[in-house]
């Protein structure tokens, strides 16, 4: 099962930079079992509306049944953490 952690930000997006490094560090450490992907809201708007990503930063967490977990607002990584293993990986 395929595990992907979408990311909805924007450059000028304060809270988005505040989430970077708690990706970063946590896509390290789950050495390839999950997908990271950072999706532009303003050069994706289509991607964004299909989410319905209305704030961001929003996390969407998904495996091949679906999404999993959503978050808005910066997020611990416990949490992502946590939603990433219930997700599969």
């Amino acid at each position: 099962m395929s595990v992907r952690l979408k990311d909805f930000y924007a450059d000028w997006c304060g809270p988005c930079k505040t989430q970077d490094p708690i990706l970063e560090e946590l896509e390290e450490d789950m050495d390839g079992n999950v997908e990271f992907e950072k999706i532009d809201v303003d050069e994706e708007q289509e991607i964004a509306n299909e989410y319905q990503v209305r704030s961001i930063p929003t996390l969407v967490v998904e495996n091949d049944d679906g999404v999993v977990e959503r978050f808005i607002g910066v997020t611990q990584r416990e949490e992502i953490e946590s939603a990433l293993e219930q997700a599969g990986a």
